[in-house]
């Protein structure tokens, strides 16, 4: 029988596998922020142990971080605490860390990509859910607890359960107008919150053949949000385009063997999947969160649906939660919803391909009175590419700034956190209760869409805009 996609980067890792045991994989890049790392270290300290492999780890400042300016003290304790206890850490234990303002500091799921170290068929690990981001290069990417990053610190190797696979493949098409984005918020609210549980999703067909590494970042990005460790895509020719001649990519020397090996990085056609789903491109429109959970998204031109159009009791009663704590009543058109806040960022959609799309949306246009447009590159680099491009003259006539990089409100860790009652289209990749401050209401959308909300002052699509 073949191999799916997943099967082979995992097989190809095993150090270690034993009857009865998880197996031991050997781990290719080990990427840090300053949350949730501290207590490894001291757990390093406490056992004597050095980093293994501290030229394949890399630290980078991100939650915590301002993005109004970089050349100020944190002013909160425990963020500035979490900072400074990140480079005492780095320092003494040899591991190169971007710090605030550096070059190539920023969220840390951009830079890796950025930096060219997500390479097709590795193994990443970082202490975070959505180093899922870089399995659109056919990586085997996942997030890890503190304790793992412990281990893989002083091992270069993480013992796991094998997981099973599932298949989402995207038949057709995208409609003009209908980006990654709405396409994964389309795929989360047909298997839900937990349709991926237990799975390392590969994600197949045409639609995802013809997206950009951008936006198959943004949905590799999100499998976290259908309860999946793991999302994958096989790698093509627009992952080696998109990788070459990136500072961790491979030498020309070893470029052409590398890609070689790369090329076979595929699903058999005589794998089989533990579970299939499959999407018709071709019926997708952009979508938005109503709800509490990815899950709770819909078209854009749709109503908040009836509680009762949920056949399971729990679900009812849950949708009835979120409806309450957002606002909203069932039979409300979602378009239309009015915002305070729109927020362009996070490590889903932060990337110099979605700062354009903004920047398109926004030409010659501004923003509605009464609403604050944030927009925060995912890296200084993606920062210092908008800035070359003019971009920031574009958000400056609208009337928003570009700020400096960072997971900003995302996290809301920082200063950047919406106020109780707010409510905000948000390109990031949750709106749990509380996600972006206490009491604050976020609606998931694309850039596109969150552009164009920003300039009608309510939940709006570009193709709304006269």
């Amino acid at each position: 029988m073949g191999k799916t996609l997943a099967q082979k980067v995992w097989d190809a890792h095993v150090v270690r596998r034993t009857a009865g045991e998880p197996d031991l994989l050997y781990i290719d890049m080990h990427l840090l922020h300053e949350v949730n790392t501290p207590q490894a270290f001291d757990g390093l300290r406490a056992t004597g142990r050095t980093v293994r492999r501290p030229d394949l780890t890399i630290g980078t400042e991100d939650h915590n971080t301002p993005t109004v300016s970089v050349d100020k003290e944190i002013t909160d304790p425990a963020a500035r605490e979490q900072v400074s206890l990140m480079r005492k850490n780095c320092a003494e234990f040899g591991i190169e860390l971007f710090q605030l303002g550096a070059q190539h500091q920023g969220i840390v799921h951009v830079i890796g990509p950025e930096l060219g170290l997500a390479h097709p068929g590795s193994t990443i690990v970082c202490c975070d859910s959505h180093t899922a981001t870089q399995g659109a290069f056919g990586a085997l990417a996942f997030g890890i607890g503190t304790s793992q990053v412990e281990h893989v610190l002083a091992t270069q190797t993480l013992p796991m359960t094998r997981m099973k696979n599932m298949s989402v493949t995207v038949n057709g098409s995208l409609p003009d107008g209908v980006t990654a984005k709405d396409l994964i918020l389309a795929i989360i609210a047909e298997v839900g919150t937990a349709g991926g549980q237990g799975h390392i999703i590969e994600y197949r067909g045409q639609a995802i053949r013809e997206l950009s590494m951008e936006g198959r970042m943004t949905v590799c990005n999100m499998s976290v949000e259908a309860g999946s460790r793991a999302g994958m895509i096989a790698p093509d020719e627009k992952t080696f385009a998109y990788l070459r001649g990136r500072p961790g990519a491979p030498s020309e020397a070893d470029w052409d063997a590398e890609v070689a090996y790369w090329r076979t990085l595929y699903t058999d056609d005589d794998a089989v999947f533990d579970k299939e789903v499959v999407i018709d491109a071709s019926t997708l429109t952009p979508f938005v969160s109503w709800g509490t959970t990815p899950a709770q998204s819909a078209p854009l031109g749709s109503p908040v649906p009836h509680p009762e159009s949920f056949l399971d009791e729990v679900e009812q009663t849950a949708v009835k939660r979120a409806q309450e704590y957002m606002g909203v009543t069932a039979g409300q058109p979602v378009r239309g919803l009015p915002v305070d806040v729109v927020f362009v960022g996070s490590c889903t959609n932060s990337r110099i391909e979605d700062l354009r799309e903004v920047a398109r949306v926004l030409d010659g246009r501004t923003v509605a009175p009464g609403v604050e447009l944030m927009i925060v590159p995912g890296s200084m680099k993606v920062r210092q590419q908008a800035i070359d491009e003019g971009l920031d003259r574009i958000f400056d006539a609208a009337g928003a700034g570009l700020r400096f990089a960072g997971c900003s409100m995302c996290a809301a860790l920082n200063e950047d956190r919406l106020r109780p009652g707010q409510r905000a289209a948000s390109t990031n990749n949750r709106n749990f209760e509380g996600r972006q401050g206490k009491g604050s209401r976020t609606h998931i959308v694309s850039p596109a869409v969150a552009a164009a909300t920003a300039v009608a002052g309510h939940l709006a699509a570009p193709a709304d805009l006269s």
